[in-house]
């Protein structure tokens, strides 16, 4: 088993290439929309967003989104597709590896798909999320159910093995977030380095700051 973190900058150019990604953005956008709808007034931050494959769907439905991510490569091909789209609505910020970074500006709404799994200590980073949120606010996280440690093959930098929904429901509440509630977005099928097919749960997770 690999060690080494991985480098997200190194992967970047590639990213889009794998249409399971492709697949997952367009899932998560759905179940997105279905739990919390996007209108035109809203302004959105996609924490983690890397490439943009998710950001580039919000943008025609929101009045403007922020992507931030730790790899200035992944942000740097997020804003050429951007460009290359005619996209003026989609913005990029760079943000440092920490728990609980500085983001920029408030938002309506705070999305974390597949990143919080990154994040050692994820109760700072949900206050972080509730502080930038404006009031009435919605947080919407997607990320794994349990998955034994079999997602990832390479674990280093990844902190959680999934998420078991009623023990992040907690740290919401801890955080400040009303209004909780889950279902499951997607599923992800995938062959792990020993040669075995998954299948991986999916869960989205909303709360709002009152």
């Amino acid at each position: 088993m690999t060690t080494e973190p991985r480098d997200f900058n190194k992967d970047a150019a590639t990213w889009d290439e794998k249409p399971a990604r492709v697949k997952l953005a367009g899932e998560l956008f759905n179940a997105i929309n279905d739990a919390a709808p996007l209108d035109l007034s809203l302004r959105v931050l996609d924490y983690g967003c890397a490439t943009g494959l998710l950001t580039l769907r919000l943008a025609p439905h929101v009045h403007s989104v922020m992507g931030v991510d730790t790899a200035p490569g992944m942000l740097a091909v997020l804003e050429s597709k951007a460009a290359a789209l005619g996209l003026n609505n989609v913005s990029v910020s760079l943000i440092e590896e920490n728990t609980a970074p500085t983001l920029p500006g408030d938002y309506d709404r705070i999305i974390c798909t597949m990143t919080l799994h990154h994040v050692e200590h994820v109760l700072p980073l949900l206050k972080r999320f509730y502080v930038h949120l404006v009031s009435g606010g919605t947080l919407c996280i997607a990320d794994l159910d349990p998955d034994g440690g079999k997602f990832h093959d390479n674990h280093a930098g990844t902190f959680h093995h999934g998420f078991d929904r009623t023990l992040l429901k907690g740290l919401l509440e801890e955080a400040g977030f009303a209004n909780i509630s889950d279902s499951t977005a997607t599923e992800i099928v995938r062959e792990g380095a020993d040669g075995v097919t998954r299948t991986f749960s999916v869960f989205l997770m909303t709360g709002d700051r009152p």
